[in-house]
């Protein structure tokens, strides 16, 4: 028997231990003088028995009790509490905090001990087997028999619960009902046998491709239901369902035989705000199910027909941007960049763009889908490569020195990948481009989401010789913190700082403060949006570096750009 004595008097530590050894118990004895001492132990270690004192310097034993008891992993230890003090109340506190007996020290004899001991470890013995009792109970009264997902009472229970909590946070909560499509069919057929193994298989899959910490349950038959709880977007709800439609795609081996499964999904969701009550919200979950099953089954339905249309629109760009790279769908456009003391043309900002066989796709919708699903990081690879290799074939077209530089979009995604910085040397070295001629922009979004490692390759960007950028400066985010925190060396004015009229205001009094503030960073400057010969005036009177902007020319294709300012 593996005994833990935690007492810090050395005295009854020695008494205790006599006692042992005189009560004819077989035992290995290990001592701690204290509640972390003891601790350290017990994690090290398991003990048959611990024999411990009430009162214990720093932290007292009901404190070591408490913690051992309401410890994530299981303990097994007996726990036999002990002290010098006669009042009933510190007996009964120890009782209550889960010790399984008490002994006043100086009653403490070889016989008591031993017969303390006995008493403590079959009391502990009844305990666990109550407890195990009550947890078989409860798992019965909760957890569907067959797949062990939780059943129809546990469902409505939290779900009553989610939906009160999410009116009071004003999150995206959503159900997700699904059946399987012809599951009679194949019971039937095939015996209860093979349906409730198909229904098992099932849910291993499904578990599978969700985040681990939604809801889960079986309402019954071959009908299931996923709860899903702080959302950020209804989209988040539509990837999970197309996870779950993708998982059934490969077909189901049952005794020896295949089958080809589809499930039929319909989603309800509240956005904290509409107080749908959880009955509404099951209900529609339950209309848009049927309508899967009326659209020919293996099919998703929202309950909401505007975010059907919005979902299905995005998870089609989603699942179009792969093809879309394949088959050259997207192109590059070039805006001109253009000194503002001399007005020479000096460079141009890369524009992606996607001609879908559907029509013109504009960025600000299919950028967010790209960078949500992390396919920027291979768009924004073969951004790079266009327009380095565009601009290298362009500079050895111009027979003076004044070399063109290229501007392109850097989203907060692809600092994310560790291998850009290394591809964009490859990519120069290729073309024959000088990296210092390449200028990346970040957003400011980018600036505050950034960490160590997105840092690290801004500056494995910087040693390679391209320059830093801050787009849209002056939107509202920006500080002179962030402008210290990345290796910047331009920042690009946003648009919305160009005055709307003639009129001196708030807002041009507020560009001539940026622009100073910016000077004495020692940065160069870009005015972006300059679309009147106010806006280009204004640009020279404030001494900014460069200017870009529908007054001198909108993107442009490669064709247009030489035809216009390389002949």
């Amino acid at each position: 028997m593996r005994v833990l004595i935690v007492d810090d008097d050395t005295v009854d530590r020695e008494s205790i231990k006599r006692s042992l050894f005189k009560s004819s118990f077989d035992c290995t004895i290990s001592e701690a003088v204290s509640v972390d001492l003891a601790l350290a132990e017990c994690e090290e270690n398991t003990y048959d028995i611990i024999l411990l004192d009430y009162q214990l310097p720093q932290r007292n034993g009901i404190e070591l009790l408490l913690e051992l008891r309401q410890a994530p992993k299981k303990r097994y230890e007996t726990i036999v509490m002990m002290s010098n003090s006669e009042d009933e109340a510190v007996a009964l506190q120890c009782i209550q905090a889960g010790a399984q007996d008490f002994l006043l020290k100086n009653e403490i004899t070889a016989t008591k001990l031993r017969r303390t001991i006995i008493q403590a470890q079959k009391r502990f013995e009844l305990e666990r087997e109550l407890k195990d009792s009550f947890d078989r109970v409860k798992r019965l009264a909760e957890r569907d028999a067959l797949t062990n997902l939780a059943n129809r009472h546990l469902f409505d229970e939290t779900f009553k619960v989610a939906v009160t909590n999410n009116q009071r946070q004003q999150a995206y909560l959503a159900l997700i009902l699904f059946d399987l499509d012809n599951f009679k069919l194949i019971n039937d057929s095939f015996g209860h046998g093979a349906g409730d193994g198909l229904l098992i298989k099932v849910c291993k899959r499904i578990s599978a491709v969700l985040r681990g910490s939604e809801l889960f349950a079986r309402l019954g038959g071959d009908e299931f239901i996923i709860l899903l709880t702080n959302l950020h977007s209804p989209y988040d709800v539509a990837r999970i369902a197309q996870r779950m439609q993708t998982a059934m795609q490969a077909p189901f081996e049952i005794d020896g035989k295949e089958f080809n499964i589809s499930i039929s999904i319909g989603i309800s969701i509240d956005d904290g705000q509409t107080n749908h009550s959880s009955e509404e919200l099951l209900k529609y979950a339950d209309i848009a199910m049927y309508r899967s099953k009326q659209s020919g089954r293996g099919q998703i339905s929202f309950f909401e027909e505007t975010m059907q249309h919005e979902t299905q629109r995005r998870l089609a760009l989603e699942n179009g941007i792969p093809k879309a790279l394949k088959e050259n769908e997207f192109f590059l456009v070039y805006q001109p960049v253009f000194s503002v003391d001399n007005s020479l043309l000096c460079g141009f900002e890369a524009l992606i763009r996607w001609q879908s066989k559907a029509g013109l796709i504009p960025p600000d919708e299919f950028i967010p889908i790209a960078e949500q699903s992390f396919q920027i990081i291979e768009i924004g690879r073969w951004v790079a490569e266009q327009a380095i290799r565009q601009l290298s074939a362009w500079n050895k077209l111009r027979s003076h020195n004044n070399q063109l530089s290229i501007a392109i979009n850097l989203s907060p995604t692809q600092l994310n990948d560790l291998e850009f910085p290394a591809i964009i040397k490859r990519i120069c070295n290729a073309h024959q481009l000088a990296p210092s001629l390449v200028e990346f922009e970040l957003t400011e979004t980018a600036i505050l989401e950034s960490n160590s490692s997105t840092l690290a390759v801004l500056d494995q960007l910087v040693e390679l010789g391209c320059t830093i950028a801050l787009d849209d400066f002056g939107t509202g985010y920006s500080s002179i913190s962030h402008l210290n925190s990345i290796p910047l060396t331009t920042v690009k004015l946003d648009k919305s700082l160009m005055p709307l009229n003639e009129k001196r205001n708030k807002t041009d009094a507020l560009v001539t403060g940026l622009v100073q503030m910016l000077k004495i960073l020692e940065l160069d400057i870009v005015a972006e949006g300059v679309e009147t010969a106010q806006h280009k005036t204004l640009c020279q009177s404030l001494n900014v570096t460069r200017q870009q902007g529908y007054y001198f020319d909108p993107g442009l294709t490669a064709h247009a750009v030489a035809e216009r300012y390389l002949k």
